[in-house]
């Protein structure tokens, strides 16, 4: 698959990838270089990059624990303190092999060690590779706060191997694909209605569809690197989505959503605000619903839960003036941002997810 070309990175796929980063690592004067994995791609992913480098550099090992729950400060700080025990300098590189979690808070790390190393994202996970890994956006969380904390700085490069997503279980394959999901549905209604017609999620479908989606997103991004505009339509479904994956991740009477779960409910929701607010059709907001319905479980969210779900809005990073701001659809394929929604409206959205069958 074609290399696609973002800003300051370029996104390698499959063989191609292993074939850059070989060239890139005999090439590069870095003094040290460092992997960062968590607990889980330690053990399912790690074995395999290694088998695939043919240059002799010396690796240190960093691993994390797995889990959104661990993607914090005190996670990096533990992570800034084994770099500067191994002796990091700003001439180190790192590799960050894993999820959405490790690219996020690996990237985070390294623009922010020393004021700044070079860093390579190895996505492990369908999330990543659509989403998380592309685009230089780094961070963390800030208690259950999603992405509080964190700078706009693009990696090296990124290397898309999808043979890794054969060690995720189905579920995670399913929250990656929200995310592609929503790229159709803010920029590319033909991609939108393919995906939405898969019936079984397998791998082998997943090549040229996840190529697509890179695409779409860096397209967005080549416009807009800093989200001044229209880079805050990849946010569509974010905003309450992020809300209810926050509320379920730290309440301690919830199971914990994964990402794309809540997304899901996100795109719902904010299907139904569009239908309110910009006239999006109630056969569209039908079709969204049926088709997310059809993909990830019906989460039922209590009416007490709301009004917590409401107030965490307000930390939303798209907001301007204490207005909380969404993106919405027009049309599927077509998206506006700075949308604002009154809390009556928020209430209604919640409503109509929950009598959803």
């Amino acid at each position: 698959m074609q290399a696609i070309k973002s800003k300051d990175s370029i996104v390698y796929f499959n063989t191609e990838a292993y074939k850059q980063l070989n060239d890139y690592l005999a090439k590069s004067n870095h003094s040290s270089v460092f992997v960062l994995v968590d607990s889980n791609t330690h053990e399912n992913c790690l074995s395999k990059l290694m088998g695939n480098l043919e240059v002799e550099i010396p690796m240190e090992i960093i691993e994390i624990e797995a889990g959104e729950i661990n993607k914090n400060i005190e996670t990096c700080s533990g992570v800034w303190n084994v770099l500067s025990e191994l002796g990091a300098d700003r001439k180190s590189l790192l590799i960050n092999l894993g999820g959405g979690v490790v690219t996020d808070l690996g990237g985070f790390v390294a623009c922010t060690f020393k004021r700044g190393i070079s860093y390579i994202n190895i996505p492990t996970t369908l999330l990543a590779m659509v989403d998380a890994s592309v685009g230089g956006k780094t961070g963390v969380d800030l208690g259950n706060l999603k992405n509080m904390v964190g700078v706009i700085s693009e990696s090296e490069m990124v290397l898309v191997d999808t043979s890794y997503l054969e060690t995720l279980p189905g579920t995670e394959l399913r929250s990656g694909f929200a995310e592609m999901l929503k790229h159709g549905l803010i920029k590319d209604a033909n991609y939108w209605e393919r995906l939405s017609k898969i019936t079984e999620l397998t791998t082998n479908d997943l090549d040229t569809l996840i190529h697509e989606s890179v695409v779409i997103k860096n397209d967005i991004v080549l416009v807009d690197p800093t989200e001044q505009n229209i880079r805050k339509y990849l946010n569509f479904g974010h905003t309450l989505g992020h809300a209810i994956e926050s509320y379920f991740l730290t309440h301690p009477s919830k199971t914990t959503l994964l990402h794309g779960e809540a997304i899901a409910i996100g795109m719902i929701t904010e299907a139904f605000l569009a239908k309110e607010l910009l006239g999006f059709t109630e056969t569209a907001l039908t079709e969204i619903g049926n088709v997310f319905l059809s993909i990830y479980p019906k989460t039922v969210i209590d009416k007490s839960d709301y009004q917590a779900i409401i107030d965490l809005l307000i930390f939303d990073k798209k907001n301007v003036g204490g207005k909380v701001l969404f993106v919405l659809l027009n049309k599927i394929g077509d998206a506006k941002f700075n949308c604002e929604v009154s809390e009556e409206l928020l209430t209604a959205s919640l409503d109509y997810y929950n009598q959803l069958k």
